[in-house]
């Protein structure tokens, strides 16, 4: 289990959106008097979602086009980009969103993957090129995933539960006729990592606890289909595989086992040597290569933003890219020939925008312009990077938003935001949802508590058995931080997240309830008893590393209710918000129906935003609007006071 998916489980990072219901009464873009020189202009909820999320960057095999989804219409659906013209293709129309894998190798066929209302059973569909859809993988029930082709194209690779819905299974498909082979059975718990492009050998990974992890190479030349373990170590460490050399000799995974940061090493098939491949100062979290090798291309962590790198294997030297605009790359991908790199660029002002290059070049040609044509992108918000002691000295770090409005003649309210997981980040970046509270005079300070990612295994490790304890006063020293700026209101702070995030949002009120003026609840776990024991099974293969965060609640039931803000409602006396998605399948509804029901009986104020058709992150995009205007007018009515203390 790779260090990003700690809880991955549970607590999404919530990256679609952590958005969604109620009016806003703003104005497109109203003037703000400040005592700064410069003008800042606010836009409304509507205005700021007219932004476009987009992702994906298979080319055709031609080279002539990009397959993307975005969600232009209001919901994820998939488009080919013309890389000469810009222009948009739309291929899917569904009343969910639809997410791109790639083309096919050898012709314009698509594979995507989506599922239903949120159930997060997502399966893998093929769109030919007539436009006629067809489910590769059917099944109420079933979930499914796409692991890759061969390198000919000929065949390619899916997991999917349908034999156990407790075990994701390799399977083999004709990429002609579609026929379904099986090619291993998963009854140990070991999950696939990779797929040599040969398609002979299978990189499997094994998680024993929260802090160790295995590797296995299946060879599927040898009758025996016997996985053999490659990561022997002593003292606790995570091995994960990530990727094969394109001539399928050697097997790249990632270690902790070294240090405290992940580092990518070498494993070559036919020796069994390892040897290091790549190291930095941050955590290394991914390499890949493109078709034929000539290039790598890598990410690190670096201080919760990616620095990415493209490197030609032939010289061993980082490629020269051209003059671009400021943000961080992301999505790179190389056509066919290699002659040209689709990639993403993306910062706090900007949302992510595609490009294509043609390699080596003096410059590259944006295709995409996602910020809404009536934002003027003078007046969003980069971010800092702020770390500061908790109650133990531990220093911790976070991400911090201070709006264009703020000084210290003319302080504002703020919010702590926490991150999902746990073991999640916050991270620089776009975000609507962000943009727009700060946008309208609310301070974000995104605390990554002990336990978040990035930073350490060291630190990584430090909430185990510990939440809604040691992380949430680091939360409550993150408020102490933003008490000692003098362009915030000290008396006027709340506290929002998401997904985990929502949880440490509720245990903030009910456990610490003077310390914060109001709390969002983004679909966050208020009833850990339950939530442990009604994990969907397709976590079979982590739930022993889950109970070891967490702890078994066979025999850590009493503390997984000591920390529950359920069983500890009636402590909850400041106004709290709660979002929720009701086909979500990793917070069930009765959790937030119940906080709910607790909070209003104790006579205080409660707003309670239920979306029918969403799951744990909310992909439909009028949705994300009514999520944001419900936030803003909460956090005006509650937080500003608006309309008076406490409305």
């Amino acid at each position: 289990m790779k260090k990003a998916l700690k809880f991955a489980c549970i607590t999404c990072a919530v990256s679609i959106a952590l958005t969604g219901c109620s009016q806003s009464n703003n104005s497109a873009s109203t003037p703000v008097a400040t005592e700064q020189t410069q003008q800042v202009k606010t836009y409304n909820a509507k205005t700021f979602f007219d932004t476009t999320s987009i992702m994906g960057s298979s080319f055709s095999p031609t080279g002539d086009k990009v397959l993307v989804s975005s969600d232009e219409s209001g919901i994820y659906s998939l488009y080919e980009v013309d890389v000469k013209t810009a222009s948009k293709t739309r291929l899917t129309n569904f009343e969910d969103s639809t997410y791109p894998i790639r083309y096919f190798p050898n012709d314009e066929r698509v594979l995507f993957t989506k599922d239903s209302g949120g159930n997060e059973r997502y399966h893998v569909y093929v769109r030919e090129v007539d436009g006629s859809i067809k489910d590769l993988t059917p099944g109420e029930e079933t979930r499914a995933s796409f692991a890759g082709f061969t390198k000919d194209g000929s065949q390619f690779f899916i997991t999917s539960n349908q034999r156990d819905a407790k075990f994701m299974d390799l399977y083999r498909v004709d990429s002609k006729t579609y026929k379904v082979t099986p090619v291993y059975q998963n009854t140990q718990g070991l999950d696939v990592g990779a797929i040599s492009p040969d398609g002979r050998y299978i990189a499997l990974s094994k998680n024993n606890t929260n802090k160790d992890s295995d590797t296995f190479i299946l060879d599927t030349y040898k009758k025996t289909l016997k996985p053999q373990l490659i990561s022997k170590h002593d003292t606790p460490a995570q091995y994960t595989p990530e990727t094969f050399s394109v001539d399928s000799k050697y097997l790249y995974y990632s270690t902790d086992a070294k240090g405290e940061f992940s580092e990518v090493w070498q494993y070559e098939l036919a020796t069994g040597k390892h040897s290091p491949a790549l190291k930095d100062d941050w955590d290394v979290s991914f390499i890949y290569f493109s078709k034929s090798g000539r290039y790598q291309v890598s990410g690190v962590n670096a201080d919760a933003s990616t620095k990415v790198t493209v490197k030609d294997t032939q010289t061993a030297d980082e490629i020269a890219m051209p003059k671009l605009p400021a943000g961080n790359l992301r999505g790179v991908n190389f056509s066919s020939d290699e002659k040209t790199m689709a990639f993403y660029l993306n910062s706090d002002t900007s949302p992510s925008n595609l490009f294509v290059w043609q390699v080596g070049s003096n410059e590259a040609k944006q295709l995409t312009n996602t910020l809404s044509e009536d934002i003027d992108q003078n007046d969003l918000v980069e971010s800092t990077i702020v770390r500061f002691k908790s109650f133990d000295d531990l220093e911790i770090p976070g991400v911090l938003y201070k709006p264009k409005q703020a000084s210290s003649t003319n302080k504002v309210p703020a919010l702590i935001w926490v991150h999902g997981g746990p073991g999640g980040q916050s991270r620089t970046g776009y975000s609507a949802m962000q943009q727009h509270l700060v946008n309208h005079g609310y301070a974000i300070f995104a605390v990554n508590n002990r336990g978040s990612s990035g930073y350490g295994k060291t630190f990584f490790h430090l909430d185990d058995k510990k939440h809604g304890t040691d992380d949430l006063q680091d939360i409550v020293y993150g408020k102490k931080h933003l008490q000692s700026l003098d362009w915030v209101d000290a008396d006027k702070i709340g506290i929002m997240g998401g997904s985990y995030g929502g949880f440490m949002t509720a245990a903030a009120l009910a456990f610490e309830p003077e310390e914060f003026k109001v709390g969002i609840n983004i679909f966050g776990v208020t009833n850990w008893v339950r939530t442990l024991n009604s994990i969907p099974p397709w976590w079979e293969s982590f739930k022993k590393a889950l109970y070891d965060e967490m702890g078994d609640p066979a025999t850590d039931g009493e503390r997984h209710r000591a920390i529950s803000p359920l069983f500890h409602a009636d402590n909850i006396t400041k106004p709290l918000m709660v979002i929720q998605g009701a086909n979500d399948p990793r917070v069930l509804q009765i959790e937030s129906d119940e906080l709910v029901a607790a909070v209003k009986a104790n006579g205080v104020p409660v707003e309670y935003v239920l979306f029918d058709d969403e799951g744990h992150g909310f992909s439909k995009k009028e949705n994300r609007i009514s999520a944001s205007n419900a936030y803003l007018n909460f956090l005006d009515t509650y937080l500003k006071e608006r309309f008076g203390p406490q409305g």
